[in-house]
């Protein structure tokens, strides 16, 4: 059925309305492949307290790529993401080789490594700008993990952690990204539960994703 559909896409472009509902239908399929795959691989954590919509969690230490730029925080992701995509998918020095699943596996090679992407594509204020992490597969260590090409990317391991995340749907508007901060430190003042540093935005999903599809994340760092 996928294959008939995208023969007939190249036939409803002739007329504006027909080629409106082709991006559309495009739109669809794309968001909806990631659904019919294997779930998306994230760090691990266990839920320690639960508050109302509100998790106090533990996370278990993994590695990122990331890169601080001098930029907005709503020009920060797209900026960032073809910096580290790059990264992922190829551009480096190829010194080890990882496994599509897991336990990654590694052995000298002289090819670019290509790695599975993960989720989610987490964001914060830093000093100098706006820092973009992409998570790297689990198993991957500061060792293993193939050396960028490109200076900008900095590997960094993140040691455990407890954190307080609000999930929440919809777009990556600074006004949906407000409202849900609030309601997460109003959760957490009524808590009594302290915490430090800058909050974390953490998206899950492709940008073509429906907004209504979308999962988003703030995390508080917890002392």
């Amino acid at each position: 059925m996928l294959a008939s559909v995208v023969i007939m896409l190249p036939l409803l472009s002739f007329h504006p309305l027909l080629a409106t509902m082709r991006r559309l239908l495009l739109t669809f399929l794309l968001a909806a492949m990631p659904l019919t795959s294997h779930a998306t691989e994230e760090p691990d954590y266990e839920v320690i307290r639960k508050l109302e919509t509100v998790e106090l969690r533990q996370y278990a230490p993994y590695v990122v790529a990331e890169v601080v730029l001098n930029s907005t925080a709503e020009a920060a992701g797209s900026q960032a993401f073809p910096i580290l995509a790059g990264y992922i998918f190829g551009k480096n020095k190829g010194e080890k080789k990882f496994a599509m699943t897991a336990p990654v596996t590694q052995s000298a090679v002289s090819a670019p490594v290509r790695m599975d992407m993960t989720a989610p594509v987490t964001q914060a204020a830093v000093p100098g700008g706006i820092l973009v992490q992409f998570v790297l597969p689990k198993g991957v260590s500061l060792a293993s993990a193939p050396e960028p090409l490109d200076p900008r990317v900095q590997l960094r391991l993140v040691p455990a952690s407890s954190r307080a995340v609000i999930r929440y749907s919809g777009t990556w508007s600074e006004s949906n990204y407000q409202e849900h901060l609030a309601l997460l430190k109003t959760a957490l003042a009524a808590a009594g539960v302290a915490t430090e540093g800058e909050p974390v935005l953490a998206r899950y999903n492709a940008p073509f994703t429906p907004w209504f599809m979308r999962r988003n994340e703030i995390w508080l760092a917890l002392p």
